[in-house]
């Protein structure tokens, strides 16, 4: 039987709406959905490509396999599920027993999927609140800003409306084929659009006004951007008086915060700034973040700038401003499940969990996902300190390739009583396991969720017969619970669900959506208010948005917004003359997605370093060279083939992350050789929000391979 679907494709988190093409129970095409409210017919090859070939290409598990050699010798033997499940459950408790419930791990993506959500409370139902998610890399920063501050925003969710787009560290034309059509529709209608970025991107290409700050310097600008609102009185006063606390400090903070005194941190002339701040003040201005000005050590209080500065100027929750979220009455996200009071641990217990000592706004149960801070963890796993950490579950990430320091990730792995990882194929962090179990594809699962664009909810399909014998999350996590609840080891009501469907029926069902026409269409509209603040309440201490934040106080941190160098900036180590950015988007990749398949590595077939042709010549590299990159606290180096363009400032070096060879010998498969992360730190210094360790604007040195 022939059919098509309506979907969403849930490659990455711009969600973009799909038709899938089924015969017999297999997807044979996927196109984008023009219907789609949030995408409108906007789509990427990782969708059209990726999804299918990941599904039922060459390399997918198929069967639970069980490690028969020593760890990483790449000797398996395929068992049944009831066997690996057993081993499972045998394997935590174990641990459990010999050195108690918080010695059990779990890492995965972020709450953002549902599989979060479910490794959360997965962890929490064997009595542990430890489980590691991506995000002090990838987003945390804004995330924990966010929290603080107030906003309930993202990132530029009304562009189509806007009068002006600023965008910061942000490269949507790569990894938001959604927003990046927006932002060319704006442009074409007479937006204007202003970019901060060091790189020339394309977003930079079509600015009105691109300002090209030194690395780790743009709070500079967005505190400056303020101080002109407030100074030439451009600022809303009327939102200011109603809606924020801690109006008056902020703007004694930022009363010598001027475009000059900016210019002389951030290299951006101080009349850019200035024409940047008057472009951002006429509005309706909507904020465009990205990944840029994420995942380094004073990133909180970047995102803090900038997100003041949406408040005090009046674009918050309006016509082409950053809409705030919105979602039909009764709905619960992911986030909200894992802050559910049904759902929590003793409050001893999450207090335990590692890094909430030190970044409470991060760990335990203040914390945004209430997630570890995972540098803490990899030391517990080495070390036993502050307690043991002995057993690990991870699903859907390849940490070993997408944590810095992936030495000392491998080191730590290789080190555990037992480690079970869930994946889609062989990857560096399923070579050390103990129990590798295979992992549905988002084209054999169901999702229903909020996409910020439309705003809707939005519906993934299960659409395809599941591959081999591969399980979704939460059937692992709930045949592992059965199992070791048996053993009085687990509490079912921590996670209480056994199918995908039990899930998002608990997740709408004080809705009046009803899932079957949910299906039907692949998403559903619902009416939203802008601006209705009486309604949509602002979720801090003050009910108001914190311009000085009672949160950071309490925490000990600086409560307003500031700019500080980074730590990585402050080295001054000569031998490292060079500054390095990481986290450069391709659209083939997404992470350390995609390596093993033809099409995508005959698209972008090696790693590459963008490098300034006078930064080239004088160490005389040539274009399409190997190179060896070293930074001065890295366990070792990385090399990667040079790419020269004058799209980057002299001295400046630019490279993307998550690169490994499936076809190099396991189990590193190449992740101490091509991956970025083999030559950077995760030892700190921290974000004292975040966590998040210094992986941009890093000290470097460049050889010759």
């Amino acid at each position: 039987m022939n059919r098509t679907v309506p979907t969403t494709c849930w490659e990455c988190s711009t969600c973009c709406g799909a038709i899938a093409h089924v015969e017999g129970g297999r997807v044979t095409r996927i196109d984008p959905n023009p219907a789609h409210p949030a995408s409108r017919g906007a789509f990427c090859v990782k969708g059209i490509r990726g999804l299918a070939e990941i599904t039922y290409g060459a390399t997918r598990l198929l069967h639970p396999l069980r490690r028969i050699g020593e760890r990483g010798s790449n000797r398996w033997e395929e068992i049944s599920w009831d066997a690996a499940l057993d081993a499972m459950a045998e394997g935590f408790s174990a641990a459990r027993s010999k050195h108690g419930p918080l010695s059990l791990a779990g890492a995965t993506g972020g709450a953002f999927f549902s599989r979060g959500a479910i490794m959360a409370l997965a962890l929490r139902a064997m009595g542990s609140p430890n489980f590691l998610i991506n995000q002090d890399l990838c987003g945390g920063c804004r995330g924990v800003s966010d929290m603080v501050t107030g906003l309930a925003i993202q990132s530029g969710e009304d562009v189509e409306h806007a009068k002006t787009v600023l965008m910061v560290g942000a490269n949507p034309h790569a990894a938001n084929p959604v927003q990046w059509a927006r932002i060319k529709e704006a442009k074409a209608r007479g937006a204007k659009i202003v970019v901060l970025d060091p790189l020339r991107s394309e977003a930079a290409k079509i600015a009105d006004l691109w300002l090209r700050p030194h690395p780790g310097t743009d709070a500079a600008i967005g505190l400056a951007m303020m101080q002109v609102l407030i100074a030439e009185n451009r600022h809303d006063m009327a939102f200011i008086d109603q809606w924020t606390r801690g109006y008056e400090a902020l703007a004694e903070r930022v009363q010598d915060w001027t475009p000059e005194r900016a210019a002389s941190v951030s290299g951006v002339p101080a009349d850019l700034i200035l024409a940047a701040a008057r472009a951002y003040a006429e509005g309706p201005s909507a904020f465009v973040s990205g990944h840029g000005i994420d995942a380094v050590t004073n990133g909180v209080q970047t995102f803090r700038a900038f997100h003041c500065l949406v408040a005090i100027s009046g674009n918050l929750d309006r016509a082409g401003g950053n809409r705030r979220a919105k979602r039909p009455r009764g709905f619960r996200n992911y986030l909200d499940v894992i802050h559910d009071p049904a759902f929590q641990l003793p409050p001893e217990v999450a207090a335990k969990t590692l890094g909430a000592d030190r970044f409470p706004l991060w760990a335990g149960p203040k914390g945004w996902q209430t997630a570890c801070h995972n540098p803490t963890v990899i030391e517990a796993m080495l070390t036993g300190q502050p307690y043991p950490v002995r057993a690990m579950y991870v699903s859907g990430v390849n940490i070993a390739v997408t944590y810095p320091n992936s030495q000392r990730t491998l080191a730590a792995l290789r080190s555990l009583d037992f480690l079970v990882v869930a994946a889609h194929s062989m990857n560096p962090t399923a070579a050390v396991a103990d129990i590798v179990l295979p992992k549905t594809t988002t084209l054999e699962e169901e999702d229903v969720s909020i996409n910020a664009h439309g705003p809707c909810v939005t519906w993934t399909a299960a659409l395809a017969a599941r591959v081999g014998e591969a399980r979704p999350d939460i059937e692992i996590a709930a045949g592992l619970l059965e199992r070791m609840a048996a053993r009085g080891a687990a509490d079912r009501k921590l996670m209480p669900w056994n199918t995908q469907r039990e899930f998002n029926e608990f997740l709408v069902k004080d809705t009046n959506l009803d899932l079957g026409k949910l299906a039907s269409d692949g998403y559903a509209e619902f009416d939203y208010a802008q601006g209705d603040f009486a309604k949509q309440v602002f979720k801090t201490p003050s009910g108001k948005v914190e311009l000085w934040s009672q949160r950071m106080a309490d925490a000990g941190l600086d409560p307003l917004p500031d700019w500080l160098p980074t730590g990585a900036s402050q080295e001054n180590n000569p031998a490292y003359p060079f500054t390095l950015q990481t986290g450069l988007r391709e659209k083939t990749y997404h992470h350390s997605r995609f390596r093993e398949q033809a099409w995508a590595r005959k698209v972008s077939p090696d790693p590459l370093l963008k490098i300034n042709p006078d930064t080239a010549r004088s160490l005389g590299i040539a274009d399409g060279e190997w190179v060896r990159v070293e930074t001065p606290r890295g366990q070792g180096a990385c090399r990667l083939k040079a790419s020269l363009t004058d799209a980057t400032a002299p001295g400046v070096v630019v490279t993307g992350m998550g690169w490994w060879l499936p076809e190099s010998p396991g189990p590193e498969f190449g992740a101490l050789e091509v991956n970025i992360n083999a030559a950077l730190s995760y030892a700190g210094p921290y974000d004292p929000a975040s966590g998040s360790a210094d992986t941009r604007g890093v000290p470097c040195r460049i050889s010759r391979a």
